[in-house]
């Protein structure tokens, strides 16, 4: 059995000389290599400034050129040339200027569109390599020849230069080192598409590898200096110039792509978040509309359809002498009113759902009006009995609003689920807060129902379903206003019978405990 299926460990090394730290794995530990570790660096920094350097000095030109490309554009353009386009809405003929009929636009858009197209990049490769072999052939006296095929093979390859950048790179600079080494003739053609090859592979290659090609670029560019005269007629320091401003120039561009892509890689970002907090601020306005809704119809619709219907199941045993048809109306009034009363209950869990509940703004009756609730709910033949304790005084709107509406439910659900029950309303103030408390004794009496068409007037026992209490809006409605107020609420069947709702909601520092002398008194207050 060999090693291969355990686990190698590496070999601990011993300390260096001197207790000093251990070098990093991967680091350049020995001279050569940390000099061209830094030598690759460097170069690459070089081209990057060279680039640099070169295009502040093309953007500098440009920005003196500009007035006068400016005027040259407008009179190519045709601007400034008015054509009358018909009369106005004021009379008067309108005049349009711009170059829509000036040819030289035309022309460009149709060199933009040549340029992106699929074809350019043979095309252009093809046409270079005829122009290398016009430039050759007034030297040549044979088709076939050695400087016709160094002249090939630095132009043709060009022609695959979009899919295949650095095979074609390799070939078309190859050839054309070997044209200088071997003493043939500089070609225009020939030196462009070297240079025009450095500076697209300049524009492919990250910064350190396009440090290494530059300076092998002027590797080579010395090599030939000194072994041949193929470039005597040159001055070297212009060629080494063209070289690196090739590679420099390709390098910039790169370097300015990469930050257009990284601005509007950002830009595109920020339009997604931005359009997703809207659409989460749209989401959350439509949610708070929604439980607002869903509020004033349970308090107000609600309150009222719960009174018919109270009204009508009542009106059969309070009013004498009724006829068939009328004790017939009032059983249908009554089931209509309680089916209409679920209806709602089932739209209000749609308004409601997943939406968070904000405080009224619109005005919102107060604790003066208390009087007339309790008023409403004996009119629909309800017992109740209202007792204030403690010394009464104006409140804040809010506190007010809440303590109302949490007596007006209670009262809606003491007719819905124990119709002719005893209720006892408590209102007491304390320093701190306000305390209410609403209890019925007879929370789980069963409810007396005429049915429709029974000819014996007999009538039928309903008992609320266990847990009705707790459920629908009304009781999430009335947590909602205590803990809106930092108070405190709860609700279910009270120790000595019935159903009990009791309430606490907080009064601020603010608030004067002394009744203003101009409004109105709250109840049980003369």
């Amino acid at each position: 059995m060999t090693n291969d299926h355990y686990p190698q460990t590496a070999t601990p090394q011993p300390p260096p000389p001197g207790g000093g730290p251990r070098p990093e794995r991967g680091a350049a530990t020995g001279f050569g290599p940390a000099v061209a570790h830094h030598a690759w660096r460097l170069s690459g920094r070089v081209v990057a400034g060279v680039g640099q350097l070169l295009l502040w000095i093309l953007t500098g030109i440009g920005h003196l050129l500009a007035p006068l490309g400016r005027r040259i554009g407008a009179r190519l353009y045709g601007r400034g040339v008015s054509r009358p386009l018909g009369p106005g809405s004021d009379g008067h003929t309108r005049m349009a200027t711009g170059g829509a009929t000036a040819p030289l636009p035309r022309w460009i858009h149709a060199w933009n569109e040549f340029t992106e197209s699929w074809y350019f990049t043979p095309l252009t490769g093809l046409a270079l390599t005829v122009a290398a072999l016009a430039e050759l052939a007034p030297q040549l006296e044979s088709p076939v020849s050695v400087p016709a095929g160094f002249a090939l093979a630095a132009t043709l390859p060009l022609a695959w230069r979009k899919e295949y950048l650095r095979p074609v790179a390799a070939i078309v600079l190859g050839a054309v080192a070997a044209s200088l080494l071997t003493g043939q003739m500089v070609l225009v053609s020939t030196a462009f598409a070297a240079l025009y090859t450095l500076y697209a592979l300049a524009q492919q290659l990250p910064r350190q590898s396009t440090g290494v090609l530059a300076v092998g670029s002027v590797v080579v560019v010395a090599v030939v200096y000194l072994s041949t005269g193929t470039l005597d007629d040159v001055p070297w320091p212009a060629t080494v110039i063209a070289v690196l401003a090739a590679i420099g120039l390709g390098d910039a561009r790169r370097t300015v792509e990469t930050a257009g892509r990284t601005q509007a890689e950002a830009h595109e970002r920020t339009s997604e978040t931005l359009t997703r907090l809207n659409t989460v601020q749209r989401e959350q306005a439509v949610m708070r509309e929604r439980a607002r809704i869903a509020r004033e119809l349970h308090d107000v619709v609600a309150h009222s359809v719960s009174m018919i219907a109270v009204q009508a199941e009542t009106a059969p045993y309070t009013m004498q002498n009724l006829s068939p048809e009328a004790r017939d109306g009032y059983n249908e009034i009554a089931k209509t009113a309680r089916e209409a009363l679920v209806e709602m209950r089932r739209l209000l869990s749609v308004l409601r759902a997943d939406a968070k509940a904000e405080p009224e703004s619109a005005p919102q009756p107060r604790l003066d009006r208390l009087p007339e609730l309790v008023q409403q709910h004996r009119g629909a033949g309800g017992h109740v009995d209202l007792d204030v304790r403690g010394e009464p005084r104006v409140l804040s709107a809010t506190v007010e609003l809440s303590a109302y509406r949490i007596v007006q439910e209670a009262l809606t659900n003491a007719r819905r689920h124990a119709p002719g029950a005893g209720v006892r309303v408590e209102l007491t103030y304390l320093p701190d807060r306000l305390a209410v408390r609403v209890r019925d004794d007879g929370a789980s009496a069963p409810t007396m129902v005429l049915p429709a068409g029974d000819p014996a007037g007999r009538t039928r026992v309903e008992t609320p379903a266990p847990g009705e209490q707790g459920g629908g809006h009304g009781l999430v409605g009335m947590r909602e206003r205590a803990t809106m107020l930092g108070g405190r609420f709860s609700a279910g069947p009270a120790a000595e019978g019935g159903f009990v709702v009791e309430a606490e909601l907080p009064l601020t520092r603010e608030e004067n405990p002394t009744r203003d002398p101009g409004s109105p008194a709250p109840p049980g207050r003369p």
